[in-house]
């Protein structure tokens, strides 16, 4: 996250995961009437994928100076990683390049095939980290929730109305350059068909929270109700309110919302007594430092935010 220095109907049977949702009859249905069919629910995501993609992503920056940071091999060993994943299971992939600071910079775009073109379901993560570390929370937490959402997207051979995209963007430790230049350079009947964007930046907090963006009502009260379900409490994000890559898409007037754990702000007594962890903390004490490693994550947020990821996925596009 770049924070200042001074923050898509199955129409027949879905397969999830193996599991195959099935019409339901009532037990007085009319002769003759067709059933009504069974919305797919998401798929529980399995934590320890995402966390098999954060173990690759602290490889590469071990491997790679330490970092994986814009301009740097470790970012472009980053996007190599994700995309082949995503070619792989049957996506779509386009790089987009762009130059930021002199270097050369990488969006990867995944389009999952079908759906209603004019309405797409994007969701989306900075790939990218600071130069003082390996960005394993920030933000390799969100984006190998995205990577394993979209993955399962795949392997339950969803077939929802809405069109899904998924996004990794570039250099937003910089200043979201990688998500404004993709927005920029949409026309304006293209990005009128965004009907919501959904941002994942740290979600894996090691003193965790639990923060909704508070953006558009429809995307929110998707996240909430998912929280609720838990019986988390969940608070508005305002920590890194328009300094994430939502932010070029509110701008152009696109609905944005998502779901973040936490960075410098210090975790309150109330929010302790809500959430677990330690008041007077930091939610991320390693947030853009060198030891932000594949140890500065706590796997029940990460487990939590992936599933609520997936949800709205699901819920937005069906």
């Amino acid at each position: 996250m770049k924070l200042s220095v001074s923050g898509r109907t199955a129409a027949t049977s879905v397969v999830a995961l193996g599991v195959t949702s099935v019409m339901l009859l009532t037990g007085g249905s009319i002769a003759g009437a067709a059933p009504a069919p069974v919305v797919a629910a998401a798929p529980d995501i399995p934590v320890a994928n995402v966390k098999a993609h954060l173990a690759q992503l602290q490889s590469i920056a071990t491997a790679n100076g330490g970092n994986r940071a814009h301009g740097r091999a470790g970012y472009k060993a980053s996007i190599d990683y994700v995309k082949a994943k995503l070619d792989a299971a049957g996506f779509t992939t386009t790089l987009q390049q762009f130059t930021s600071s002199g270097s050369t910079g990488y969006n990867l775009i995944a389009d999952w095939p079908g759906g209603d073109a004019n309405q797409v379901v994007m969701s989306g993560s900075h790939l990218d980290s600071v130069t003082a570390g390996p960005g394993i929370n920030d933000n390799g937490s969100g984006s190998a929730a995205v990577l394993e959402t979209a993955l399962a997207v795949s392997r339950a051979g969803y077939q929802p109305a809405k069109h899904l995209r998924f996004a990794w963007w570039g250099a937003e430790e910089r200043g979201m350059v990688g998500s404004r230049y993709y927005v920029n350079n949409l026309s304006s009947a293209n990005r009128s068909k965004i009907s919501g964007y959904l941002n994942f930046d740290m979600i894996g907090s090691p003193n965790p929270g639990y923060f909704v963006y508070d953006d558009d009502p429809a995307i929110e009260k998707t996240f909430k109700d998912y929280f609720t379900g838990l019986g988390i409490a969940t608070e508005p994000e305002t920590e890194g309110d328009g300094r994430s890559d939502h932010a070029p898409f509110k701008n152009a007037g696109v609905p944005v919302g998502g779901l973040f754990s936490g960075a410098d702000y210090i975790k309150t007594a109330a929010q302790a007594a809500n959430w677990g962890g330690t008041s007077g903390q930091a939610f991320d004490r390693c947030y853009h430092s060198a030891c932000d490693t594949s140890s500065n994550i706590d796997s029940t947020a990460l487990d939590h935010n992936s599933d609520a990821v997936a949800h709205a996925v699901w819920e937005l596009s069906s």
